[in-house]
């Protein structure tokens, strides 16, 4: 496959998980190694295609700013492959628990899969719940699938609100939509809300600033996606364990591409 076509199914595989995306990304953009100006226009198009996505944004900041581009891609690939999230997230959720989420999260999915004594209320959004409870299910995980309607209720009658994130800046998170009401009923409620965050998705401010101007989020309301106030957390999950949101979001790992902000400043 021609390296501008490949980039152009690596943009639309909007489904996969984020893991698959950086390496299937970071597989397109070895074919520009030693095209310079190739390889920031493929960065610009991927990130245009894929604006919502921290990990795309990651990855593109850190080929862009290394001495050696395709051996920093890699080396993004392996972080995001050996994440640990998850595990710690299925250590950390409490026994017996009723567990609220929103669609279709990889990292909560992947630790309530873990989790055989907890109840899982899967708000649908994008219709991605029905799979969810599919697979849950098929681990022998207790899950209900829940109408966007009932999502108030859902999060009210929950032991803990688990959200993710797709991208995360100072003081708020880029989630799937349906998130926001879901975190601020929990609040309301008195339910703990947390969220998860994988390797990728903590970005710097001007880094954080360009991805929302590239989302269309004008209309929220007609959005996939939507700005949940970080405020609303109670605590991150990360490979790091359990912490404080403060201090969770001090470990920014990626850098200013400038490249990338051209236009957008």
């Amino acid at each position: 496959m021609h390296p501008i076509e490949r980039l152009r199914y690596v943009a639309r595989a909007s489904g996969a998980s984020h893991d698959v995306l950086v390496r299937e990304t970071a597989g397109a953009l070895s074919a520009f190694a030693s095209d310079p100006s190739g390889l920031v226009t493929a960065c610009r198009r991927i990130v245009a295609r894929q604006p919502g996505s921290g990990p795309m944004w990651w990855l593109c900041a850190r080929v862009l700013t290394a001495p050696d581009a395709m051996a920093e891609a890699w080396r993004a690939v392996e972080e995001m492959e050996s994440d640990t999230a998850s595990r710690e997230l299925a250590h950390a959720l409490p026994e017996g628990a009723t567990v609220c989420v929103v669609g279709w999260p990889d990292l909560v999915a992947d630790a309530l899969v873990q989790r055989g004594d907890l109840e899982v209320l899967v708000v649908d959004a994008h219709g991605e719940g029905a799979g969810l409870v599919r697979r849950l299910e098929a681990s022998e995980v207790d899950s209900v699938d829940i109408p966007p309607i009932g999502l108030g209720a859902a999060a009210a009658d929950a032991d803990l609100v688990l959200v993710e994130p797709s991208a995360v800046g100072s003081d708020e998170m880029l989630c799937v939509a349906g998130s926001r009401a879901v975190a601020a009923t929990a609040r309301h409620a008195g339910v703990p809300v947390w969220t998860v965050l994988g390797v990728g998705r903590l970005l710097p401010p001007r880094m954080w600033d360009a991805l929302v101007a590239r989302c269309d989020l004008t209309e929220p309301w007609d959005a996939d996606d939507e700005l949940v106030p970080v405020d609303l957390v109670d605590r991150v999950v990360s490979a790091a364990g359990i912490e404080d949101p403060t201090d969770a979001l001090r470990r920014i790992d990626c850098p200013v591409a400038g490249e990338l902000l051209r236009g957008l400043d």
